[in-house]
């Protein structure tokens, strides 16, 4: 369910101290296994024994709010209401992101993907196709469409769309608004600050950036994904860090099927693959591409 991530919905960071003595509502090792096993077989999350406060923690909202008295209560509520399995996923995923982080990977996005497809562009080529997987609360995709507009010229006039998806519902709303604080811009390059307008006590995009994404919610554990063509450049940061070897080697092999031959894998600055991969190749920082 939830998004993962990455850029980034994250699945429960390391710690959030909590006692396990006095706690509002009973949370036995069988509703911890239940919850964790859901987690994990609904998104792919793998929530370890170090986890167990901060699971306790964030769902204890969801029990309030359903005005419930044990875990054992909310499990039979997950059990019968697919809603509340979504707001499960959403209250198990923490999102940390910003524009332009790890800055490398969109210096690389503009001299290997945007200047190429600008000068291909004027001979025949004007599709373009990108995928922020786990695109959280919109940072992320919305840099990519900055660098896009500033790179190619005559972007209107071609076929580029960005695919943002997540599995948070609660943050696919708020990036689709692409409204955001002013401090939101401290880190962006000088460059690209033309592209944020402010509005209030907000910075907002304007409708020739947003006209370039596509929101959408999606599990990254779903098969088959819902969309058939291939990516020229694939965005995946700080989410496997949350699967276990299996899940992410799977996602990996599938990332690479879903891109062109010679396109662009970017993954998060703490994740590696799991070994080398026959698809794919080392191409900088976390960055890789498929083999064509």
């Amino acid at each position: 369910m939830p998004s993962l991530r990455g850029g980034e919905a994250q699945a429960l960071p390391a710690a959030e101290p909590s006692s396990s003595s006095a706690r509002e509502f009973a949370f036995s090792e069988a509703d911890f296994r239940h919850l964790a096993r859901l987690a994990y077989n609904y998104a792919g999350i793998s929530l370890s024994e170090s986890k167990r406060n901060l699971l306790y923690s964030r769902l204890s909202r969801r029990l309030r709010a359903l005005d419930l008295e044990s875990f054992a209560d909310y499990r039979d509520v997950l059990a019968n209401d697919e809603r509340e399995a979504e707001n499960f996923i959403n209250s198990i995923s923490t999102n940390h992101t910003k524009f332009f982080r790890e800055e490398h990977h969109f210096d690389h996005l503009r001299t290997h993907v945007a200047m190429p497809f600008a000068q291909a562009a004027a001979t025949g080529n004007r599709r373009l196709r990108i995928w922020s997987a786990g695109c959280s609360s919109g940072e992320e995709p919305f840099t990519i469409a900055v660098v896009l507009k500033r790179e190619i010229r005559d972007l209107a006039s071609c076929d580029v769309r960005i695919l943002a998806t997540d599995i948070d519902t609660d943050v696919l709303a708020k990036a689709a608004r692409g409204e955001f604080a002013k401090n939101a811009t401290d880190d962006v390059p000088r460059p690209y600050l033309e592209y944020f307008a402010a509005k209030g006590d907000k910075v907002v995009l304007g409708e020739d950036i947003r006209s370039l994404i596509t929101f959408r919610r999606l599990n990254l554990m779903d098969e088959p994904w819902p969309f058939r063509g291939h990516f020229d450049a694939v965005f995946c940061r700080n989410v496997m860090i949350y699967f276990d070897g299996p899940t992410k080697a799977k996602l990996i092999d599938r990332f690479t099927q879903q891109i062109r031959p010679a396109g662009w894998l970017y993954i998060g600055h703490s994740e590696s693959l799991v070994g080398a991969h026959p698809g794919l190749r080392p191409a900088g920082r976390t960055t890789y591409r498929r083999d064509g």
